[in-house]
């Protein structure tokens, strides 16, 4: 192995663990927050709890021992995450356009998105968080060399 190559492993080694921290340490944020503020009252405020939970267990494993059967487990567990985010926002969409209708009855169209946009219970884009964390999630299981896909191949 070249100076070259080993230095490039390395380095790399090092920015994906990095990100492995880093959505480690967003999902741990994330779940304390969720817990905090009570969001757990019905079954569809437990997932994004379930997905962290089951998240950080496969997070801690991968950056001890990650294998082929764990970073397809985490590869999956993470689109979950970018799944579970995108129907929190939906949900938080529709609590707050429901919230609103009350309010006003009359309302619809561009008026109602807009206040829907400025209201803070629910938070509207609070649930990208999990998006992002999903995406970086997938980033580090990009390319991994115990998936077999060595980035470095044909580097002299």
């Amino acid at each position: 192995m070249s100076l070259r190559r080993a230095t490039s492993v390395t380095t790399l080694d090092t920015v994906r663990k990095g990100i492995l921290g880093i959505v480690a340490f967003g999902t741990l944020g994330m779940a304390a927050e969720l817990l905090l503020i009570g969001h757990y009252e019905d079954s569809s405020q437990l997932l994004p709890l379930a997905c962290a939970a089951v998240g950080l267990a496969l997070l801690m494993w991968a950056w001890v021992r990650p294998g082929v059967v764990l970073l397809r487990t985490l590869q999956f567990v993470m689109l979950t995450f970018v799944g579970t985010g995108i129907t929190g926002i939906t949900l938080h969409f529709e609590a707050s356009a429901e919230f609103q209708r009350e309010i006003d009855p009359a309302i619809s169209g561009m008026a109602l998105v807009r206040k829907v946009m400025d209201a803070t219970a629910p938070p509207l884009l609070a649930p990208g968080v999990m998006v992002q964390l999903g995406m970086l999630g997938l980033l580090y299981t990009y390319r991994h060399p115990a998936l077999g896909d060595d980035p470095l191949d044909g580097a002299s």
